[in-house]
């Protein structure tokens, strides 16, 4: 179906917003910032629009302090942008698991009046993509009552279910800048790359993987190229990736469901990725709901789940959104993919954490500060991995557990875990 295409300038478009109105913001590499700064200018006819997103990037712009009587945000999960927000109490933040995250918009819970998505232009047959970020932006722009797309030809034509008509567009705008980057090869450390190494040791041919975000999950994939046959089912996908294709590492020969195509909900990194995935069929960008549904997960065999912490108690209990009561990230899909993993045949679900922060802070301790947030719980975990070993915990007691977690322990910290261990079990 063809219809004709209008664009609008983006006051006229976002004229669709009105006072009181919930608005979904697209994010991570797709953040349509001129969108954000062209609502930014509505601010004195607006009062109370709420924004939900998960991670967005750039600069937001509508959430200046002298803008809060306009804006309101409520985030899905909390980055960089917007963390200063959330700790200064202009914005809030919802718990909950990614998989669910199309269940607000779907069931009501958190029903969108409006849409705020970065597509590409619309082909000869009137369809855009969403391009690297379908995520819960597929649910969003499903359900909500009016969407509104800035039209960028950066944006990549991506397989799945990121097509969308033309059609369901109540305004389009067209605006041409660059999509968000980010490199965290570059950023893995000398203790990052032994991370890798012991993680990679426990990755079996044929494996599925599933990566989180940061350096520690790209010095993994660094540290595979002497396997073989490896797939992919992950919310998210990084540059690393296209190497272990590029070097027929990564086939997806051996997935059970999606055989042959590596599974995403959503791509971040360079500019290579972007175009690496452009419409590339050997990408599926799916649903989160779907990529993240444990049901989903668990279907393929030899699942590996890696992710991170930001600290870990010596009975297992696992925080990865808070530094204490600061609310740092989000509960995200570590847990979906967590309980995926665990539940698939031959699956190992992976913490993978350095021993201490840049700052020399332990990051294996006796308790959680007070106030952190539990994402994965102790009964959870299997694998916990950091630059000294491997421990596993499945099937293992309190004391075993707190043993195997000190012996990959900072060896600075060991001491002191001991005399912890001691106190709480009464015995080392």
């Amino acid at each position: 179906m063809k219809i004709p295409i209008r664009y609008q300038a983006a006051a006229e478009a976002l004229s669709i917003i009105q006072s009181g109105n919930r608005v979904f913001v697209q994010g991570s590499a797709q953040t349509p910032t001129c969108l954000l700064r062209a609502l930014a200018a509505e601010a004195p006819r607006l009062r109370n629009v709420e924004l939900v997103f998960i991670t967005v990037y750039g600069d937001m712009h509508v959430n200046r302090p002298e803008l809060a009587e306009s804006f309101r945000l409520n985030s899905l999960f909390v980055s960089a942008s917007i963390r200063n927000d959330v700790a200064e109490g202009r914005a809030d933040y919802v718990p909950v698991f990614l998989s669910e995250i199309p269940n607000l918009f779907s069931q009501g819970v958190l029903p969108i009046d409006v849409a705020l998505v970065q597509v590409s232009p619309p082909d000869a047959h009137g369809y855009c993509s969403l391009g690297v970020s379908v995520d819960v932006a597929r649910s969003a722009v499903d359900n909500a009552r009016y969407v509104i797309a800035q039209v960028n030809p950066n944006v990549p034509r991506t397989h799945g279910d990121g097509v969308v008509h033309a059609s369901r567009f109540h305004a389009l705008v067209e605006c041409k800048e660059p999509l968000y980057e980010a490199q965290f090869g570059g950023k893995a450390t000398a203790d990052d790359l032994k991370i890798g190494a012991h993680v990679a040791g426990l990755i079996d041919d044929r494996s599925t993987l599933q990566m989180g975000i940061g350096a520690i999950p790209d010095a993994v994939l660094r540290s595979l190229t002497g396997h073989k046959d490896l797939g992919i089912h992950t919310e998210m996908c990084s540059d690393g990736i296209v190497d272990l294709v590029e070097k027929d590492i990564v086939t997806n020969r051996y997935k059970k469901i999606h055989t042959g195509k590596s599974v995403t909900g959503f791509a971040l990194g360079t500019r290579r990725l972007y175009d690496y995935v452009n419409d590339n069929p050997a990408f599926q960008f799916l649903d989160i709901d779907y990529v993240n549904d444990p049901h989903i997960i668990r279907r393929n065999p030899r699942v590996v789940a890696i992710n991170s912490a930001i600290e870990i108690d010596l009975t297992g209990q696992v925080c990865a959104d808070s530094i204490g009561t600061c609310q740092y990230s989000g509960v995200g899909g570590q847990m979906d993919f967590m309980r995926g993993a665990a539940l698939s045949e031959g699956g190992k679900p992976i913490i993978a954490l350095p021993s201490r922060t840049a700052r020399g802070v332990p990051r294996i301790v006796p308790f959680l500060k007070p106030g952190a947030g539990v994402v994965t719980t102790r009964a959870h975990m299997h694998y916990v991995v950091t630059e000294w070993g491997v421990a596993y915990l499945y099937g293992k007691n309190l004391r075993q557990r707190a043993k195997a977690l000190i012996a990959i322990s900072h060896p600075d910290d060991r001491e002191a875990l001991e005399r912890a261990c001691f106190e709480r079990f009464r015995i080392f």
